[in-house]
């Protein structure tokens, strides 16, 4: 069945939590389809060891909208980047593994592949061209601006950075050109590198990028008492795999779910920030038809939620509650990460890639 514009965009708005411009969105997606044009989405992914729920089923949710609204998208698999970054020491032998372990666990998402294109930044840069746009998008950048960016690596400290961590955010950006990529479809972490594309868009005589910046899911301890708010409080909130109990990671066993789970930050009747529930909008509710609560009948019986309003409602009015809601989160993450922990646990293949993506993280943790 073919979308309407309108259609196709409210599909985007599921994706996008922050989308500049809308109005230069549906201007794009009009001008392609009347000109027979395909349109492309991109994400970067840098391999830096192992994959979270985030960067596995939450990217397979959302890639699988941005196709159904008729896009292709392009996974960039980052490993120049991380290399620049200093991620396994630079060893881009290693870091193409890791890269490799990503794909791998795209692949068990359910995610729709046939309209999808995975790409090693190793590849492009092969290209002088490459060198080229990135040496012009250098010319019309000035160096605060791009340090500015480096936020998208998770350096805060910019009067540490070495040359190629300068270097990261310009290879994002001539990323986006190259490819091409008419949507940047990145976390809400990245837009500062998208606002730069669109910056320098004009003085490459190129179209400006749509930014359509998804929900970055929250990390599971308390939120940290900080005075930011909006977009940069989100960043802080975020996830991180640096922290082992701070998100699900796709091949946790159900002994680490139960207990990341039951130690998770719930506050009860409060819905802000509040990563449990998190959990449930962004992506329990996206892959379940309905969520079934069991409970005594001392407190009120089994329950099953159609809709996550539906448990939002509860949950605010203090009808449904953490010691409640948590076993039925547990129980539906381990359904949902099941067939990745199968796959990996019967091929051959993608159990050595595990094995040896699981080594060089714990060398990697154990130089720092």
């Amino acid at each position: 069945m073919t979308l309407t514009l309108d259609e196709k965009v409210a599909l985007l708005r599921e994706v996008g939590e922050e989308i500049i411009e809308e109005d230069e969105l549906r201007e794009m997606i009009q001008w392609k389809l009347d000109h027979n044009q395909e349109i492309y989405a991109y994400d970067g992914f840098e391999p830096s060891g192992n994959i979270h729920i985030a960067q596995g089923l939450l990217r397979a949710i959302n890639v699988n909208k941005i196709t159904k609204a008729g896009i292709r998208f392009k996974f960039l698999v980052a490993d120049w980047h991380a290399a620049a970054n200093h991620k396994f020491g630079g060893n881009l032998e290693v870091i193409k593994k890791v890269g490799d372990f990503f794909i791998e666990v795209w692949k068990i998402c359910n995610m729709d592949l046939s309209k999808v294109e995975f790409i090693y930044a190793s590849d492009i840069v092969k290209d002088p061209a490459y060198w080229e746009l990135l040496l012009k998008i250098s010319i019309n950048s000035s160096l605060n601006r791009v340090k500015r960016c480096t936020q998208i690596m998770g350096r805060e400290d910019t009067d540490t950075l070495t040359a190629s961590q300068i270097l990261y955010p310009l290879m994002q950006t001539a990323d986006i050109f190259y490819l091409p990529a008419d949507i940047c479809q990145l976390g809400l972490d990245q837009r500062k590198v998208n606002m730069l594309a669109r910056e320098v868009a004009k003085k490459l005589n190129r179209p400006k990028p749509i930014s359509l910046s998804h929900h970055m899911l929250m990390g599971l301890g308390k939120p940290p008492n900080i005075s930011l708010t909006g977009i940069n409080r989100a960043v802080k909130l975020k996830m991180s795999k640096s922290d082992p109990d701070s998100a699900i990671l796709m091949l946790d066993n159900p002994e680490d779910i139960k207990r990341k789970i039951n130690k998770a930050y719930c506050p009860p009747n409060e819905i802000v920030e509040n990563p449990v529930l998190d959990y449930c909008k962004y992506i329990i509710f996206e892959l379940i038809e309905s969520f079934k609560v069991e409970r005594s009948e001392k407190y009120g019986g089994n329950i099953e939620y159609n809709s996550y309003e539906e448990m939002e409602k509860d949950y605010v009015e203090g009808k449904l509650n953490p010691p409640d809601l948590k076993p039925a989160v547990i129980k539906y993450l381990n359904q949902l990460l099941q067939p990745v922990k199968k796959h990996f646990e019967k091929d051959k293949k993608a159990r050595e890639l595990y094995t040896f993506v699981k080594k060089e993280y714990k060398k990697e943790k154990s130089k720092k």
